[in-house]
């Protein structure tokens, strides 16, 4: 579906990736895991286009990137990113019409199947009901699932997500992998999204890639990628990682350093 081949991209003199390879097939939830400043978000940004590489290309579905216009490659690129300034305090429902801005020409009015495709991404993000709220007078967990309603909007073939948690607590965390999950495993949609929390990648993503200093240090199953040798290592920290109790999905423990182990047996009575 998609495929970063070679991929290198620099800030000046900053290099944030170097001679990235990722394959993500049709229909698969992958999660970019990684510390931070190990080139994620910049990983994101060339696989849709908004920055360009200086070295490699991204394919989408089999044709480079660069051969798509525009608009096309937001019919099939839905973008989510980490923050979603509006400068407007636009309705909810506003907010995801604008998704179907690559479907409409220039001065264009909408179209029902353009409100069709409205009611339809706000009913399976559960939004429908805020359609008429002000974007800047809902929660955060709500704020997301009408930034997550407008990409489905576009009806595009791949998701892309930059920590589409952050900031939210962890009711809200679950309930937007909920949401990824469900539209992952029904209706077959490629997802990629960038995530800190190891255990919401290890619990909802089949796949992982661990990036590190702008590099793929490891990408496949998640268990092979959750090991606690190889996250030791990237991380700089020790883990521990065991299969939840509830779901046997694979979850990462911190474990402190034996000075402060011994620091809190010495503490207490």
């Amino acid at each position: 579906m998609i495929e970063a081949r070679n991929l290198s991209f620099s800030y000046f003199d900053r290099k944030a990736l170097e001679d990235v390879d990722l394959v993500v097939k049709a229909g698969e939830f992958w999660g970019l895991i990684g510390p931070n400043g190990s080139g994620k978000s910049t990983l994101l940004k060339c696989l849709c286009g908004i920055l360009a590489p200086q070295k490699g290309e991204v394919l989408l579905e089999g044709k480079p990137l660069g051969s798509y216009r525009r608009r096309e490659i937001a019919q099939k690129i839905a973008m989510v990113p980490q923050e979603s300034a509006f400068s407007l305090n636009f309705t909810a429902y506003e907010v995801v019409l604008l998704g179907r801005t690559p479907y409409l020409e220039r001065m264009q009015l909408e179209r029902i199947s353009d409100h069709e495709a409205v009611q339809r991404a706000m009913e399976k993000t559960d939004c429908w009901g805020l359609r008429d709220r002000r974007i800047w007078e809902i929660s955060g967990g709500e704020r997301q699932r009408v930034v997550i309603a407008r990409a489905l909007a576009q009806t595009p073939r791949v998701l892309l997500l930059d920590e589409p948690t952050a900031h939210l607590d962890i009711a809200h965390q679950v309930e937007v992998y909920d949401l990824l999950s469900a539209l992952n495993r029904k209706e077959g949609l490629t997802i990629l999204a960038v995530s800190h929390d190891l255990n919401l990648a290890g619990e909802y993503c089949g796949r992982l890639a661990l990036l590190e200093q702008g590099r793929v240090r490891a990408a496949g199953g998640k268990r092979d990628i959750l090991a606690p040798g190889l996250l030791g290592e990237v991380y700089k920290q020790s883990v521990s990682v065991q299969d939840s109790p509830v779901t046997g999905e694979p979850h990462v423990f911190l474990v402190p350093n034996k000075q402060e182990i011994q620091s809190r047996e010495g503490k207490s009575p």
